[in-house]
């Protein structure tokens, strides 16, 4: 998703971390909305076009995670369809309720200390599939709480079928404009828990570079392989489009930066039936060279390399849609800031950086209806005084977060007609480290768990 800048220290910060990423987005109650923060992808008009409903691809009857059946759809182009011709037009928006354990001094731009009830985000597609060959979705999104628009997660796609060592094959190639927003599990940085987040509440401001700092400041083109309904390979480059189209666009050509050259990407996973589920494991990875802030009168970039191991399971239990899934990924991130040192006159030994981030969730759908999920996230990283603020001056943050959620119409049953759907959800934040410590983290005397967060939301679709 689009992201924005807030009055927080963790956006503040966010001038000095040329890559770090994601003060998130806004929290918490249901009055009226309509789909999606930060990962949206329960598009009805796909619905509409296969004449399934939500809970077919989505566990929980919901975006944006997928089931096998949802996977595969995705894989194959979305070009499945069961009728003729429908209309390729949705439309999704969030509204929430965000309380904060201590009320944030500042307060967020145009927003209260505490207890701020924001409509998030709004959103409208271009989503279908046009022949057996193409299909994809372009979005465009509406912050409500910056008051922005501009174009957001974008995946087209050529597609055709083939046979590899006797087992039939899906061979694609995917134009999109964020690492990751072209995968299918629901472990990667684009589509991972939690699927709506916060941006009213403080969040801790260090991340990798490939969980979100390219966001809708790239385009890229990757060709995959789907062999087997088992083996998926991927591989493909980013680049920087220009400064005045990413403005007409919406974004900010100078966060992070420009992409110097080619950014390579590449993607593996194995996905197998076991224990009566299914079981994928991964990795990925991003190499990456950047002038910050389009700055590249140094002659040098920062770079990155970004490596990630991901782990997924999903299961089905019993005949009334339970589900069951697991999720985990682990990035490790090493970087060589030699551009921003220079641009800050600094010397050599702010260079060099590592950055490891580990998240990992359970969740339990019961009936497609109501679901429990239970995550834990913990970012780790070498000592900067350049990039992080505080006594330690160390990105280390950790914490877990609950949410409860509940879905009546997953099924297609909407007393406003089948392509109507929603979620309201309750989720709880809290922090055992953040930016760097528990106590006095930013030597104001703040404490990591000042910003526990209490969100309550309602997400539609439509």
């Amino acid at each position: 998703m689009t992201e924005s800048s807030f009055s927080n220290p963790a956006a503040r910060r966010r001038s000095l971390r040329w890559y770090a990423l994601r003060a998130t987005l806004p929290a918490a109650i249901g009055v009226v909305a309509v789909l999606a923060a930060r990962p949206a992808m329960a598009v009805p008009s796909f619905a509409d076009q296969t004449g399934q409903p939500c809970q077919a691809c989505h566990v929980g009857g919901f975006g944006p995670q997928l089931t096998p059946f949802g996977r595969e759809f995705k894989l194959n182009g979305y070009t499945m369809r069961a009728k003729a011709f429908n209309v390729p037009l949705a439309a999704m928006a969030l509204a929430s309720y965000t309380h904060t354990r201590k009320d944030q001094v500042p307060a967020p731009d145009k927003l209260n200390a505490n207890d701020n009830l924001a409509f998030d985000q709004g959103s409208l597609f271009v989503a279908g599939g046009v022949g057996q060959h193409f299909g994809g979705f372009a979005q465009m999104t509406y912050d409500g709480v910056a008051r922005h628009w501009s174009w957001d997660n974008l995946d087209l796609r050529a597609v055709t079928n083939g046979r590899v060592l006797g087992s039939d094959a899906v061979f694609g190639v995917t134009l999109n404009n964020t690492p990751m927003v072209q995968d299918v599990w629901n472990t990667t940085t684009a589509w991972g828990f939690p699927y709506t987040d916060t941006a009213v509440s403080g969040t801790p401001g260090a991340a990798p570079l490939i969980d979100g700092a390219l966001a809708q400041n790239t385009l890229g083109v990757s060709a995959y392989s789907w062999i087997g309904h088992k083996l998926y390979i991927e591989a493909g480059a980013y680049g920087s489009p220009s400064a005045g189209t990413l403005r007409w666009l919406g974004a900010d050509p100078t966060d992070p930066g420009k992409l110097r050259g080619l950014a390579p990407y590449g993607r593996v996973a194995y996905q197998q039936d076991l224990a009566g589920g299914t079981l994928e494991l991964g990795a990925f990875a991003l190499k990456a060279a950047i002038d910050p802030g389009r700055d590249a009168s140094t002659g040098k970039g920062d770079r990155y390399s970004d490596l990630g191991l991901d782990a997924s399971f999903l299961k089905s239990i019993g005949s009334g849609g339970d589900t069951l899934t697991a999720q985990m990924r682990y990035i490790h991130e090493s970087s060589n800031l030699a551009a921003s040192c220079l641009l800050a006159a600094l010397g050599p030994d702010c260079a060099h950086n590592t950055l490891s981030q580990l998240r990992g969730d359970l969740a339990y759908n019961w009936r497609g209806k109501l679901g429990a999920t239970l995550g834990a996230f913990s970012t780790t990283g070498s000592h900067s005084a350049f990039l992080y603020s505080g006594p330690l001056a160390r990105p280390d943050s950790s914490g877990v977060m609950a949410q409860l959620d509940y879905t009546p119409w997953g099924g297609g049953n909407s007393p406003f007609g089948p392509l109507v759907n929603m979620r309201l959800g309750v989720q709880y934040t809290a922090y055992g480290r953040f930016d760097g410590a528990s106590h006095n983290y930013d030597g104001a005397g703040d404490n990591a768990s000042d910003n526990n967060a209490l969100r309550v939301f309602t997400w539609l679709a439509f």
